[in-house]
């Protein structure tokens, strides 16, 4: 276990593998460790790095009274913190959209990127509603839909783990005490429809069909034709930890392209 001070903030990370740094984006409430099985898959062609935002897993809290901060700011500290300066990036949900905002402020800076369960919306739906307050008996983090009945059926040891990695004492205090998006963050992912069109770095869209944010991830590969687009049939919104083996197929194809091209070196 490993830890970094980021803007003054205690960033806990993971880190397994060599060479080129493949830098993993959590969702709203999970942590890194969810991409253990991406880890396993590329580790071994890879510098696997992933951490847990401020607010989550084993990373630090932010002051209650103050905005939540940006999550690019954070990204951009985590990554000179490393001396990290051409990465590839792969983000699901909340961490999609992070990878895409700092790629919009970095247009060819990254490697690739890996756009998971995420896309672009108008500005009047780019933020999500505020969370409430967490029920303080409350002790595991609920995560809606973001799997399917057949999985937790199926799968019950698998659905019960992802409860408890991102039920961590970070996660359950910041839910009692939800902070808000800071102006920054907002105007950000207000302006994306025309920002990700400056973006140069290759992109990987990878969406399920009973994915939530379906649309936006439609949105975003009508806005960008050139990048690569993989819906999986009967995929959920966190595709990567419940089709892990489809969803690493997308991505490891991905990146021997990029790797292999000498124009994204």
């Amino acid at each position: 276990m490993s830890w970094v001070k980021v803007n003054g903030i205690d960033i806990h990370y993971v880190e397994a593998g060599a060479g080129q740094p493949l830098v993993f984006l959590h969702g709203n409430s999970s942590c890194g460790e969810a991409w253990f099985q991406q880890f396993e898959a590329f580790r071994g062609r890879f510098r696997c790095i992933a951490y847990d935002s401020v607010n989550h897993g084993h990373s630090a809290n932010s002051p209650r009274d103050e905005d939540e901060p940006d999550r690019v700011d954070e990204l951009e500290g985590f990554l000179a913190a490393l001396g990290i300066e051409r990465p590839i990036l792969a983000g699901n949900s909340m961490g999609g959209n992070t990878a895409l905002r700092w790629a919009t402020r970095h247009p060819g800076d990254a490697r690739a990127l890996i756009i998971s369960g995420a896309g672009v919306r108008p500005a009047a739906e780019a933020m999500p509603a505020a969370p409430r307050p967490l029920d303080l008996e409350r002790l595991y983090i609920p995560f809606g839909n973001s799997f399917t009945p057949q999985f937790e059926a199926e799968q019950p040891d698998m659905h019960a783990r992802y409860y408890r990695i991102r039920s961590t004492a970070t996660r359950i205090e910041a839910l009692r005490h939800p902070r808000r998006a800071s102006a920054k963050t907002a105007a950000e992912r207000g302006g994306m429809i025309d920002a990700v069109k400056r973006v140069t770095s290759p992109i990987q869209i990878i969406t399920g069909d009973l994915d939530t944010a379906l649309d936006a991830a439609q949105a975003l590969h009508d806005l960008r034709p050139d990048a690569r687009y993989a819906q999986m049939p009967g995929a959920p919104h966190n595709a990567y930890w419940e089709v892990a083996r489809e969803w690493n197929a997308v991505a490891s194809a991905f990146l021997d392209s990029v790797v292999a091209s000498p124009a994204a070196r």
